[in-house]
């Protein structure tokens, strides 16, 4: 074998190495660390759906708010983390997640139905899923539903209870649909275009709260449920939603959640739907 050979086949298996090494550490950067490179701190990525209030929603002055994101900022703030807000479409926050876009899914989360496929931190709000309509509506009950039209959000935990557990009522419907968030799904209900929207507790109760004489609540609620914050399903998110426990239990004890709630009372909020003390 003469030099030049050896030399380009030396060439061909550097090359070979490279490109394994390459693979490597774009295998690392889409794992879904929670490390930031550039301070070596961990980070906080939450995923929220920005037409969520009083949970997450974007402010009069532009800047995304709401409940849940200023527990997020907290907890990040006392437990030295970084913390980097990520608006998504709901629909798509396991593949977000799945892919390391995000690491942490905190708005408004039904932990109900989803246990198992998520690491979650301890139910820190009660929930609950319910039928609004208009205040001039002839619907008073569940059983007025048969026939009429019914919205939802894509993918909510709402849509899985009629896939689900409350199945045989939704059977009963004109039609069930769907739509990518709750502030259009009132609009569909303004315009006449849907009977009813089928939502959580808190979007009701800020709907209820911003328009006290243009929608009413049914009596009948679809299900009772609770609020988590969801990490991936894995050692380091077990770790970061026990963390997330710990914290909220504290900004509890200190009066912190009390004055959030106040902070969001005419949105709907409430201290005594608190759970995690």
């Amino acid at each position: 074998m003469n030099a030049q050979t050896l030399k380009g086949k030396l060439a061909a298996v550097i090359a070979v190495l490279v490109c394994a090494l390459m693979a490597v550490s774009l295998v690392g950067c889409s794992s879904g660390s929670s490390s930031d490179s550039s301070t070596g701190k961990t980070k906080l990525i939450v995923g929220f759906d920005q037409s969520y209030p009083p949970y997450g929603f974007i402010g009069d002055d532009g800047e995304y708010t709401g409940f849940d994101i200023d527990m997020a900022k907290l907890t990040a703030e006392k437990n030295g983390w970084d913390i980097e807000l990520q608006p998504i479409d709901w629909d798509a926050k396991d593949a977000l997640l799945d892919q390391g876009q995000i690491n942490c899914i905190w708005n408004g989360f039904t932990i109900e139905g989803r246990e198992g496929k998520y690491a979650f931190s301890e139910p820190y709000m009660i929930n609950g899923q319910v039928v609004v309509v208009k205040a001039d509506s002839s619907i008073k009950s569940l059983s007025d539903l048969a026939g009429k039209v019914v919205i939802t959000q894509a993918e909510s935990s709402t849509l899985e209870l009629f896939e689900g557990d409350q199945k045989a009522l939704a059977d009963t419907f004109g039609r069930l649909d769907t739509i990518s968030d709750f502030n259009n799904a009132f609009l569909q209900l303004d315009s006449g275009a849907v009977d009813a929207v089928a939502c959580d507790l808190s979007i009701a109760q800020y709907q209820l709260t911003a328009n006290p004489t243009k929608y009413v609540q049914l009596s009948e609620t679809l299900s009772d449920e609770n609020y988590a914050v969801g990490f991936k399903n894995d050692e380091n998110g077990k770790e970061m939603a026990a963390k997330v426990t710990a914290t909220l239990k504290e900004l509890y004890a200190d009066g912190t959640v009390k004055q959030l709630c106040e902070k969001y009372a005419d949105y709907g909020m409430s201290i005594d739907n608190w759970k995690l003390k």
